[in-house]
């Protein structure tokens, strides 16, 4: 026997007990229902992504013959009593419809089988007609307070597959949900080969963020300026995000000084200094979900100091030492192997190192890896096997990111003090092609002295 589910749109149930209620007299709703002009009858264009999500839809459909497969879309998060964090649909949820920065919550993607594959329902809580409370008496999902919500027919169009109010949605009969760690798990490597769309997508993406890096530079001297110079970077940043996406693709890491040797530094309120450097990792996020992550570290006052510099150009061998092993037919992994030893070989040189004993004593200045898949999420693919990430072959059509660094933390007394408080991490997203890769990030300056001249120019307009 199936149950009818009431699909909950935000993560807890509101109380509005102690809020100003809306008059609910016969009089006043014939009032407030009343005198609407007719809405326009919207006929959306089919979305470029929506013929890929059915070919998606399909190849997932394959893995799972005969059983029923559901896919939520997920609820607001709460951010603090009745306010919400900006909505953003599961992953999955989003590559299976092409549904992007627009998709509802609640929304419940059903793969329901039948003779020869599966029929696939998109389910949600279309607008309520203006004869309804709903339209201007709920905060949660009403018209007058979140704006105008599309109607079934008008998704059904846009991403060209069957929809259904959310009210027909039976939760009792699915076989899998994204529970299931089967389904997560092959939902997730659905996504380690781009097609042509995400691919596009992601290119677009990194234009976006190069185009906040350079915003950021300009904003260099203000940032200075101020005591929270880090904070401005981000909103700098941020701001970009908003314009030409949808969001930050995750929370901006604005680090200056010492601060550069903490990895996911998001704090960001310390002050940007002449003679420090800057890493900022940072990425846009489209309104198809797709982000970018990309990380520069400049010299603030636009000339590296020579420990700088030697920092920064070990950390540029390293990537490029990456760059040139990457090609379909490799394992994953040996990306990060490839970095690591320029990383062993450039600190032993210094003299940071013990006597070799068979012991990674260079992972104290990078304990983090060199490169992880991209895509809807910024560390995509997360729920994949092992064996088809981390020790999974490359091929054609994979995105991930190169971004080796060195971190030597102030009180690090393994390195000479004009070490210490110098963190350089250089990051960029690449695509494997037939014989290598391509860096989709390579319009953003690299080179110690592309990255000067970078700076200095930003700083003189």
């Amino acid at each position: 026997m199936t149950e009818t589910a009431q699909q909950a749109t935000h993560e807890v149930e509101i109380d509005n007990s102690n809020r100003n209620t809306t008059p609910k007299t016969d009089v006043f709703v014939d009032y407030i229902s009343s005198n609407w002009a007719e809405r326009e009858a919207e006929t959306p264009a089919l979305i470029p992504a929506a013929p890929f999500a059915a070919r998606r839809r399909e190849a997932l459909s394959a893995l799972f013959p005969g059983e029923r497969l559901v896919i939520e879309a997920g609820p607001m998060k709460q951010r603090s009593n009745d306010t919400f964090y900006q909505y953003r649909a599961h992953s999955a949820f989003a590559h299976l419809t092409g549904w992007g920065s627009e998709s509802e919550p609640g929304a419940v993607l059903v793969l329901d089988p039948v003779e020869d594959g599966h029929q696939a329902t998109l389910y949600f809580r279309e607008r309520a007609g203006r004869d309804s409370d709903e339209f201007y008496a709920n905060p949660e999902i009403g018209e007058f307070w979140i704006g105008a919500r599309p109607s079934l027919g008008q998704v059904a169009q846009a991403l060209g597959v069957r929809t259904a109010h959310i009210d027909e949605f039976a939760a009792g009969d699915a076989d899998r949900t994204l529970a299931d760690d089967e389904l997560s798990c092959a939902a997730s490597e659905l996504r380690l080969v781009k097609d042509e769309f995400e691919l596009a997508e992601m290119q677009a993406a990194v234009d976006a963020t190069a185009a906040g890096f350079a915003d950021v530079l300009g904003a260099l001297p203000a940032a200075s300026a101020h005591a929270r110079g880090e904070r401005i970077v981000e909103g700098v940043f941020n701001q970009r995000a908003r314009l030409d996406g949808n969001t930050v693709g995750y929370e901006t890491i604005a680090a200056s000084g010492p601060h550069a040797c903490t990895l996911h530094w998001i704090r960001n309120d310390g002050p940007v200094l002449e003679g420090d450097l800057l890493l900022l990792d940072a990425g846009v996020e489209l309104d198809s979900l797709y982000t970018a992550d990309i990380t520069r570290t400049v010299p603030v006052s636009g000339t590296f100091s020579e420990v700088q510099r030697r920092v920064y150009e070990a950390v540029l061998e390293a990537a490029d030492a990456a760059f040139a092993i990457v090609r379909p037919g490799i394992r994953f992994r040996d990306v990060h192997a490839e970095a690591m030893k320029v990383i062993e070989r450039r600190t032993r040189e210094w003299g940071f190192l013990p006597e070799e004993d068979g012991t990674a004593y260079y992972r104290r200045y990078m304990v983090h890896g060199t490169s992880h898949h991209l895509g809807l999420d910024v560390h995509d693919c997360a729920q994949a096997r092992r064996e088809m990430y981390m020790d999974g072959v490359i091929e054609p059509g994979m995105v991930f990111t190169i971004e080796p660094g060195l971190y030597f933390h102030s009180d690090d007394l393994t390195v000479p003090a004009e070490y210490r408080g110098i963190g350089v991490r250089i990051e960029d997203d690449v695509v494997v092609t037939e014989d290598g890769c391509v860096n989709l990030s390579a319009g953003i300056p690299r080179s110690a002295d592309a990255v000067e001249a970078w700076v200095q120019g930003a700083r003189t307009v």
